[in-house]
């Protein structure tokens, strides 16, 4: 029987099974920044604090100070992918990741513990996301929001994974050493090859495409038009949100689990409902850019995550854990997908490697002072719970600024 479902159905298949090669490309890039995400460093947090002597805010003011040299070194390196192909970048960037997670187990004091988080960040969370986000950008014009929905849960997909994967291997071994060794090996032997593999080959948008689509893309603005361009900052108040919080959920996870006396296996478990539904409602989030346009969705994609801060703040038996990261899932698939998608919609695509550089610096940065200014607080005797009241609040601020912001670039491109 046909139908419009069947139909809709058919029709993602066929773009799946067309674009394979550089949709599992974008997959995996996000998949393997997992290494130099905060969640997946959390999760041996306690040790690393163990190992070096570190209090709660100690830990989170070196976190802090990794990140925000990541940040700082984030936009110069991003524009690498203005100057040569994105296969080439990934050359380098992997095994330097991979070097990071070596680096982690055998730093012998809390100076080159601080370079293998940097490093971490930087080619993890910061140059893997960087080089997923800008080629599927480029590659694709019309489907771009259907392309961003299939490549965001790959990080979703590691996270759903690793936490009880490193839990197993840890118990395993008895030395939380080993999860660290394995992923070095498993960037080495399958990352490196199979990702650059994939994408030696280009993929060119085809001119139905771009005909398709006259007003999917912004004229090409320049980086340092881009600095000068109020807009940005109002789009940063509220997109910085997202991994703003959930940096500071997942980097103290110990402290919560300790605070709301939950095992650490019923936290590890959780992760896949936040992935399950990262997932499903990235394609939701997808299908919707592709129909009215990233802008048209901004005002609206904070709502999810200002009712996980909710929740972490007032729900405290351990079904709460498993509301908050259903929350969470949604709103990372609404921002993940519409995050990849809107820069060209804003900016264009001529120089959107340096551009995207910017913003993923500046999301790397919130990443940064998220865990250094909780850290502290929790310290002064502020509980995370009380702060994550705050962080509610900063999403419904924030929703009136995106607003405000998509009103103003799509007043500019129709006078363009």
């Amino acid at each position: 029987m046909r139908g419009p479902m069947p139909d809709f159905f058919r029709s993602n298949l066929r773009f799946v099974l067309d674009n394979a090669r550089w949709l599992s490309a974008g997959f995996l890039l996000t998949l393997f920044s997992s290494f130099g995400q905060t969640f997946f460093i959390g999760l041996s947090g306690n040790e690393l604090r163990a190992t070096f002597h570190l209090s709660g805010g100690e830990f989170g003011a070196l976190y802090m100070l990794a990140t925000l040299a990541s940040a700082s070194t984030l936009p110069w390196l991003g524009r690498t992918l203005d100057l040569m192909p994105g296969w080439k970048v990934v050359r380098f960037t992997t095994p330097a990741l991979a070097l990071a997670c070596l680096l982690i187990t055998f730093a012998p004091n809390v100076v080159l513990l601080g370079l293998a988080l940097y490093l971490l960040r930087l080619f993890g969370q910061g140059m893997m996301t960087e080089i997923a986000f800008t080629e599927i950008g480029r590659w694709f014009v019309a489907s771009r929001g259907r392309a961003m929905s299939i490549i965001v849960p790959g990080q979703p997909a590691g996270s759903a994974i690793l936490p009880l994967a490193v839990v197993m291997v840890d118990r395993w071994s008895g030395d939380w050493h080993v999860a660290w060794w394995l992923s070095a090996g498993l960037l080495i032997v399958v990352g490196l090859p199979l990702i650059v593999g994939l994408m030696r080959v280009e993929r060119v948008p085809h001119s139905t495409e771009i005909a398709a689509t006259n007003s999917g893309t912004a004229r090409d603005w320049t980086r340092a038009e881009v600095i000068r361009d109020p807009v940005l900052y109002m789009l940063l108040a509220g997109l910085l949100a997202p991994p703003f919080i959930g940096t500071v959920i997942f980097f103290h996870q110990g402290y919560l689990t300790e605070l709301r006396g939950y095992s650490d296996l019923a936290f590890a478990a959780a992760f896949p409902v936040m992935s399950v539904a990262t997932v499903a409602f990235g394609f939701v989030c997808g299908h919707l850019i592709d129909r009215f346009g990233a802008l048209r969705l901004l005002p609206f994609v904070l709502g999810p995550l200002m009712l996980a801060s909710l929740t972490v703040a007032l729900v405290t038996p351990v079904w709460g854990i498993y509301v908050f990261m259903l929350l969470l899932g949604i709103s990372n698939g609404f921002t993940g997908t519409l995050m990849g998608a809107l820069w060209p919609e804003v900016y264009g695509l001529k120089n959107l490697g340096g551009i995207r550089a910017i913003i993923v610096a500046s999301m790397v940065l919130s990443t940064a002072i998220g865990p250094g200014i909780t850290g502290v607080l929790i310290d002064m005797g502020v509980g995370l719970p009380t702060q994550m009241l705050g962080m509610a609040a900063w999403c419904v601020a924030a929703s009136f600024s995106l607003a405000i912001a998509a009103r103003r670039v799509g007043a500019r491109e129709a006078w363009a």
